[in-house]
């Protein structure tokens, strides 16, 4: 597939375009894998936990930051995904959970971020969980620092390139003895996918995005 040449949105752009009316279920779905729930059947009600999408300039270009997870973590581990963690006693809020674990995850100042708005909550199946994504900007490149216990790398991403129709790819995977067909973002040796990719799916649907790969 050869790239396109895809201009980067402004962060005005950006604000405009939260101001719109959610996709939700509609975007979400063209970069989940299949099958997948996307409502509890279990028993135990979910868990809440709040996830953040940080955008930035360097140089004209905005971009976000993803996190590799750690090899030995629990849920997701080696896995790409937004700074963020479930809710604790003490947060007032999901907004405020997730502007905690970027913090502590991270290394970004919640004194530093302007929140812009909140996509739509997805439901985790492995973990039981319900994330809540928020977007935040800060008009300067935050000094990341890296909680080494959770974060083995961080992935600086051009929003412009997620945009990008050749970034989209989809194969049929082998997953915990099941077969799964799964849409991901190519970005260098990482493949984005699961959750991380669902949320980015409704984000850049916002921002008109192509659609899913056929």
């Amino acid at each position: 597939m050869n790239s396109a040449i895809v201009a980067a949105p402004t962060i005005e752009q950006v604000r405009v375009a939260l101001r719109k009316p959610l996709p939700g279920l509609d975007a979400q779905v063209a970069m989940a894998p299949s099958p997948r729930l996307f409502d509890s059947s279990a028993g135990a009600e979910p868990r809440k936990a709040g996830v953040l999408l940080i955008l930035y300039p360097i140089g004209d270009a905005l971009h976000l930051p993803l996190t590799v997870r750690t090899p030995d973590l629990e849920h997701h581990s080696g896995q790409v995904s937004f700074p963020g963690g479930g809710w604790e006693e003490g947060d007032c809020s999901l907004q405020e959970t997730a502007l905690r674990e970027a913090q502590e995850e991270i290394g970004v100042s919640a004194a530093a971020l302007e929140i812009l708005g909140a996509l739509t909550p997805l439901y985790i199946p492995t973990s039981n969980n319900v994330i809540h994504p928020f977007v935040a900007y800060t008009p300067r490149r935050p000094a990341f620092r890296l909680d080494k216990r959770e974060v083995a790398e961080l992935l600086e991403i051009p929003v412009s390139l997620l945009l990008d129709p050749a970034t989209r790819r989809e194969e049929d995977w082998l997953w915990h003895g099941a077969a799964l067909h799964v849409p991901f973002f190519a970005v260098g040796q990482y493949k984005i996918w699961g959750a991380t990719a669902i949320v980015l799916a409704e984000f850049l649907a916002l921002l008109g995005d192509p659609p899913s790969p056929d």
